[in-house]
């Protein structure tokens, strides 16, 4: 994936914003450019996947994808560090992103991550939060430390900071629990909206190391493992939908929603074999077909265009 191009930034594309660059600007900061490489999560393996659905949100959603027919898919496992070279061990959080190939032709995109909630509410908030991680870290300051240092800067960091303290390197991409942190619409026939939030859950359960385990892994090993793991087996997923109610944040991905809140499981993805990335793969958030809206969340729709100006950057290093 690497060219032997120079490794200096790309100007900014003709009507990309001057914030969506500076945000992708900061990425690149945290810890270089390397070309040909997605800014964020840009160590990944991709599964060629089906995705059942099995009816129980036709009643709420239009959204070809999830009525009854089975339709394909392509899923990215990712670490999340913008280093392409960094051990799985030294990437905490993880991330699953699902692209539906729909029966008219077109795609929608899933993105999860192994944290419950986001660390920004805003995009100024996230050039501000990523700047100053950036910062911290050339002060020498240790992962403790740097989470308690932004956190008393960003109080809306809190939460997604105090989760990923608390996560354990996951054993596999295929046994670990991701959620799709932005809120969206059902849209049913009748055009009435339901706010609702994804997830996507092992059926074979969550399962961690521990750190001493994990120590003793070689770098690459989720990679290896789930290359092994699909030789004797085909993983699989449950496609969990969670129905907000009125007093719930739908334009906030730093706040969770009270765990009482009604959650049906609605389709099941099947990973049948490890692909080579498909050339322009896009795993965009905001790319929803009939049936699904976007909710008000700032970053949703702000990682529209920053996934755009990432991918601009990346196709033309090579």
């Amino acid at each position: 994936m690497k060219d032997s191009g120079s490794p200096g930034r790309i100007p900014a594309a003709a009507g990309s914003s001057g914030l969506t660059a500076q945000a992708v600007d900061a990425i690149e900061d945290l810890s270089g450019v390397h070309p040909g490489y997605r800014r964020a999560h840009a160590k990944g393996i991709c599964c060629r996947a089906v995705f059942r659905p099995n009816g129980l949100a036709a009643p709420f959603t239009t959204a070809a994808h999830l009525q009854e027919q089975e339709v394909e898919a392509v899923v990215r496992f990712s670490g999340s560090s913008t280093d392409p070279a960094l051990a799985d061990l030294l990437s905490p959080a993880k991330g699953m992103a699902v692209q539906f190939s729909l029966p008219d032709g077109s795609i929608t995109n899933l993105v999860g991550v192994t944290l419950p909630v986001f660390f920004a509410r805003t995009p100024e908030s996230f050039v501000d939060i990523v700047r100053s991680v950036h910062r911290a870290r050339a002060g020498n300051l240790g992962p403790l430390e740097l989470i308690k240092e932004i956190s008393a800067h960003f109080t809306e960091s809190k939460s997604s900071f105090l989760a990923l303290k608390k996560l354990q390197p996951p054993a596999s991409y295929a046994e670990s629990h991701y959620y799709c942190i932005h809120t969206y619409f059902f849209v049913d026939t009748g055009g009435n909206k339901r706010p609702v939030k994804f997830e996507w859950t092992p059926v074979t359960g969550v399962r961690a190391l521990s750190l001493e385990d994990a120590s003793q892994q070689p770098d690459h090993y989720l990679e290896d493992e789930l290359v092994l793991r699909l030789q004797d087996e085909s993983p699989v997923f449950q496609l969990a939908v969670i129905f907000g109610e009125e007093d719930d944040p739908t334009d906030d991905p730093t706040h969770a929603w009270p765990d009482e809140r009604r959650r049906i499981e609605i389709g099941s993805l099947h990973l049948t074999e490890i692909i080579d990335e498909p050339e322009g793969l896009l795993m965009d958030p905001a790319e929803v077909p009939e049936g699904i809206a976007l909710s008000e969340d700032p970053i949703l729709h702000f990682r529209h265009s920053a996934y755009g100006e990432s991918f601009r950057r990346r196709r033309e290093e090579h």
